[in-house]
């Protein structure tokens, strides 16, 4: 009866018992009122119901939304005409299939589902929501009450459970509950969104207050050391140069910082422009070649004449490059070799860097797209950088729509694979 109590207001209906003893069945009599047509006569103010006991309140929309889904229409309706009565808006669905459906276009905030459900039972649901919606509060409903069936749907991902049968103020009560849970959740990302933008906001305004300074230094080292040349003691001598290379070091930071946080502001990268990759590898390569690290290396670049655009424009591509290729010079081994080669697959344009460097021990494989790590091995802790090069390219890459892999084994050299999606052609209108 308090279930059905619901259904029966809204039709301004009453249910009294008419025999109810020990032993004996229990009668009740309901009685339903016919609606009156409005002929011209005025029919009686009809208040709103009263307000419940936990009223929601300046609520977005949002937040008000709860998908039930159960194969017992009875228990759709009780459930629909309690949680509306208490200001949620309610969608219902007899089966897991149409309710999965319907949660991926609204992605609510709460979701209650039953157990025992043909085709899709209460677990499934549970698991396929959890796929593409974490945060969802998911209570389950179920007439086979179990403390096992309570332990298997919080494992499932289900925030709550609630025996039935439940009344209609225990509905509520763990509804409010989880639409709670959901909006605290929805608040700390907000939050952490803005802490991040702040630091990053921050840094920026700091890494631009600092790199003049820098910049103004190193010059007037570079101008002592041309100016002084041979009245300099020796010492003296390798002390700027220490200073210089820390500067330089220093500068590099700043730049990377700088780069990457255009990127994840998304002012990096243009979606919309069409780059041959070819001519910047080859003054990439052209570049590094000069360097006094890749004096001793052989690089060989294999680019088919006929590879098609990449999406992306020249400067986040030449960031990309530049850095996989620095790369690979700057962990090679003396008379080593580094190979740059490209293919078109599948709509794809496949780019590869190998090289026959000291590579990368496994355990750290999964951590070089970090921020700020880097390999600590003894070979490489002279080796100078910042920790961001290859976050800067993972983060170019994804804002690109394609993606970059890394195989190394220790001692044999490193492979990146970055995979880009060729541009699309520009229709021609006239």
């Amino acid at each position: 009866m308090i279930l059905n109590k619901p259904l029966l207001e809204p039709a301004a209906g009453v249910a009294q018992p008419r025999q109810a003893a020990t032993g004996v069945d229990s009668r009740f009599d309901c009685t339903l009122y016919p609606r009156v047509q409005n002929r011209g006569i005025r029919q009686p103010e009809v208040r709103p119901p009263m307000a419940s006991l936990n009223p929601i309140q300046a609520s977005p929309p949002e937040e008000k939304l709860v998908v039930v889904i159960d194969d017992d229409e009875i228990m759709r309706l009780s459930c629909e005409q309690i949680l509306t009565k208490a200001g949620y808006r309610v969608e219902t669905f007899a089966n897991g299939h149409d309710g999965i459906r319907r949660l991926r276009e609204i992605r609510p905030p709460l979701l209650v589902v039953d157990i025992k459900m043909p085709e899709l039972n209460g677990f499934e649901v549970i698991r396929s929501v959890r796929q593409f919606d974490p945060d969802m509060a998911i209570v389950v409903i179920t007439g086979y009450a179990t403390i096992e069936t309570a332990v298997d749907a919080m494992k499932a991902g289900a925030y709550d459970f609630l025996p039935k049968p439940f009344t209609p103020g225990e509905l509520r009560m763990i509804i409010e509950r989880g639409r709670e849970r959901w909006r605290l959740i929805k608040e700390a990302q907000r939050l952490r969104r803005e802490k991040e933008e702040v630091e990053r906001r921050f840094i920026t305004l700091v890494s631009h207050q600092l790199k003049s300074p820098l910049v103004a230094v190193k010059q007037y080292l570079d101008v002592m050391l041309f100016s002084l040349q041979g009245q300099l003691p020796d010492k003296a001598v390798e002390w700027v140069g220490r200073s210089q290379a820390r500067l330089v070091e220093m500068l590099t930071l700043i730049q990377d910082w700088l780069a990457l946080s255009k990127i994840e502001g998304g002012s990096w990268s243009d979606l919309a422009a069409s780059t041959p990759l070819a001519p910047i590898v080859a003054d990439i390569v052209q570049d590094q070649r000069l360097l006094p690290l890749a004096a001793s290396l052989t690089i060989d670049v294999a680019l088919p004449a006929d590879l098609p655009p990449v999406r992306g424009d020249r400067v986040s591509l030449s960031m990309l490059v530049s850095n996989l290729v620095g790369n690979a010079i700057k962990y090679n081994r003396p008379g080593g070799s580094i190979s740059i080669a490209s293919t078109l697959e599948n709509g794809w344009v496949k780019l590869v860097v190998r090289d026959t460097g000291i590579g990368i021990p496994q355990e750290y494989i999964p951590h070089l797209f970090q921020e700020f790590f880097r390999v600590k091995t003894p070979e490489t802790q002279d080796i100078p950088g910042t920790g961001l090069g290859l976050v800067i390219c993972k983060r170019i890459v994804t804002e690109l729509g394609g993606s970059i892999e890394v195989s190394s084994e220790e001692g044999q050299g490193t492979a990146f694979v970055v995979r880009l999606p060729v541009a699309e052609m520009k229709k021609e209108t006239g």
